[in-house]
Order: structure tokens, then sequence, then C-alpha cells
């Protein structure tokens, strides 16, 4: 069989878009404070991620599903942009420029690597099944990282109170429970050095893990 070229166009034209998701900045800073991060280097590291910490997945899964979704999640943010988690203005009309997106973005592909594409970025952002659950858990615990290695990172730029982070990571108690005590670990540390700011009257579950 010949090469199709109309449908290598349209998957060259995709692969040319996705470079300019290295040009999209997050709010989050690399490691060594230097500058910050972006979208391509955040979907890159959270899917090694996903090899790694595979092993603390708590059901048996799908691993190359979960490596599609990270690499595909943020695909989105070529057109939609990024959207500081913390940011109440800013995620009011997250869904809809991110869905428009995501319509724009996968729609360059031949019709069956567009439905592929957006039922794995569909599956993620609805967040039911044990892949997403995984993948979005992945997500919160890299972000947790950074700023732990940054000296509080955006907690610290933007004065962001424990109880906060403690909801922005409570997927992480479902999708990988054993990982749960290592976040309320660091959680704990980062108050306790001024890195969070402890806000009064928080209860946090230090259920080990049990969702």
């Amino acid at each position: 069989m010949g090469l199709d070229r109309d449908r290598v166009s349209k998957q060259i034209d995709f692969l040319e878009q996705l470079d300019r998701l290295k040009l999209v900045l997050r709010q989050n800073l690399v490691m060594d404070e230097s500058r910050r991060e972006n979208s391509a280097e955040h979907s890159w590291h959270m899917a090694t991620m996903a090899m790694v910490l595979f092993e603390y997945a708590p059901q048996s899964m799908d691993l190359l599903k979960v490596l599609k979704m990270l690499l595909l999640h943020d695909v989105v943010e070529i057109e939609a942009g990024d959207t500081f988690c913390f940011d109440v203005e800013a995620n009011k009309d997250k869904e809809e420029r991110e869905r428009m997106a995501a319509d724009k973005i996968f729609g360059l592909l031949p019709p069956d690597l567009n439905g592929e594409f957006r039922d794995v970025w569909n599956e993620f952002e609805e967040g039911d099944t044990p892949e997403a659950l995984f993948a979005n858990s992945l997500d919160r615990f890299q972000v947790l990282l950074q700023n732990i290695n940054t000296r509080g990172g955006t907690w610290r730029i933007h004065n962001i109170e424990k109880s906060r982070v403690v909801q922005r990571m409570l997927p992480i108690k479902t999708g990988v429970p054993l990982l749960w005590p290592v976040v309320l670990d660091y959680l704990e540390e980062a108050c306790a050095n001024g890195l969070l700011r402890d806000d009064e009257g928080i209860t946090v579950d230090h259920s080990k893990g049990t969702p």
C-alpha cells in the first residue's frame, strides 16, 4: 500500500503544532529555580513519573493509556494557555476554553487519530477510570515536588494556604493511596519550614491514604 499523502500531511501538521507547547509557560518553577517550566517539559516529566511510580498504582491498569493521557493532557494549552490552579477567576471559563482548543488541535489529525486522542483527553479530564485517577494524581504530585524543591515555589509567591493545597492534592488519596502519607509529610514539613501558610482550623486526614 502506498503512502497516503493527505493522511501524513495531517499528521505532520499536528506534530508541527505540538512544538508550540514548548512555548507555553506554567506558573511552576523548574527545581533549580532558574526559570518557569513549560508545558511540554511538564508532560514529559509526568510520563516518566508514571513509569517510575507505576508500582504504587492501586490496581491493575493500562500503563500505555496512562502515558498517552500524560503526553496529551496539556496539548490544549497550545491554544487555551496554562491556567493556574489557584486562579479562581481564570478557572471559570477554563473548561470551555480547553474544549474549544481540543476541537481545534486534535481536529488537525486524520479522523481515526482525532477520535482516539480526543477520547484519551476526555478520559483524563473526566477522571473516573483507574488510569485517569492515576494520571491526575501524578499531575498533582509533580507540582508538589516542584514546590517543595523551590522553597515553596508558587505557594510562597502567591501566599497559598495549606487548606487549598490539601484540597488540590486530594485526587492522590484515591488515585495513588500509598503516596498519600508522603503528601501529608511533605505538607507538614513545608508548613514547619515556612514554605506554606498553615491556615488556622484546618483538619487534615491522616488516615494513610484510605479513600
